[in-house]
């Protein structure tokens, strides 16, 4: 298995044709997981978690209202945010203290966020499209460890088109937990390898990195700091987000097929 970090949507090569990386042919991957990990990929896992039937994104907001429209109202909830605040109109911003069973369970999230929902899109047409945060880090290993993808792409959400250290922490978090649990090193550029370092020094102060973190101090002033904490917790949670259709993701069942 060799992982390929992206710390931006913009840097992601064309899935629909061979890329190059560093000089390296690379064909389209086997498997993308898309982290955003304040907040929308964390959001996502506490929400199929809490029983919610299935997350359905957009990075079109016309979109998002025209089809929504189509589910029965006492079963969609529309989660939405920008610059960190929540969508007029809409049901739920993008945190994950939103999504308790109560709330969710049942319901379907049409979901639109600043940053990773546009990572999704990005990625959308690949065969395996997973999410990951730093809470269920441990959940998307065991499915990759049983899925054992060839080729697999991580893309950071990043922060207004900008790297973000809590998207590719999260990546070395990945990385570095399938190396333990494999003979051979699953680093396939210097970006993968960078992000495991990256981990290493930061592993055991991951609140303080998400609060020292550019994103992490714009969601501080917003009075998001129960998120912060939240969203700091490693393998907290014991769900794969997996995309079913485009756009439509479903937690995987204990037997790693989708439910």
């Amino acid at each position: 298995m060799e992982i390929f970090v992206y710390h931006t949507p913009d840097q992601v090569p064309d899935t629909h044709s061979a890329a190059r990386k560093g000089g390296l042919s690379l064909e389209p991957p086997d498997c993308a997981i898309v982290i955003d990990v304040l907040r929308a990929t964390t959001t996502m896992a506490t929400a199929l978690e809490s029983g919610a039937e299935a997350i359905q994104v957009f990075d079109d907001l016309d979109a998002l209202f025209r089809i929504s429209q189509r589910w029965p109202t006492e079963r969609r909830l529309l989660a939405g945010e920008r610059g960190g605040i929540k969508l007029e109109g809409f049901d739920l911003g993008n945190s994950p203290a939103e999504c308790t069973p109560t709330r969710v369970s049942g319901k379907r999230l049409f979901m639109s966020t600043t940053n990773g929902t546009r990572a999704l899109e990005r990625v959308r047409c690949v065969p395996i499209l997973l999410t990951a945060a730093l809470t269920n880090r441990a959940a998307v290993v065991r499915y990759l460890l049983a899925q054992q993808p060839h080729t697999v792409w991580i893309v950071a959400a990043g922060w207004h088109g900008s790297f973000s250290l809590e998207d590719t922490i999260c990546a070395g978090a990945i990385a570095c937990a399938l190396n333990a649990a494999q003979d051979n090193d699953c680093a396939g550029d210097d970006e993968s390898i960078a992000a495991m370092a990256l981990f290493e020094r930061w592993q055991t102060r991951l609140p303080q990195l998400l609060r020292y973190a550019h994103h992490g101090r714009n969601l501080a002033a917003l009075g998001c700091e129960t998120d912060l904490d939240y969203c700091a917790q490693i393998d907290s949670v014991d769900i794969v987000p997996l995309q079913v259709e485009p756009g439509v993701l479903k937690a995987a069942s204990l037997n790693l097929s989708t439910t």
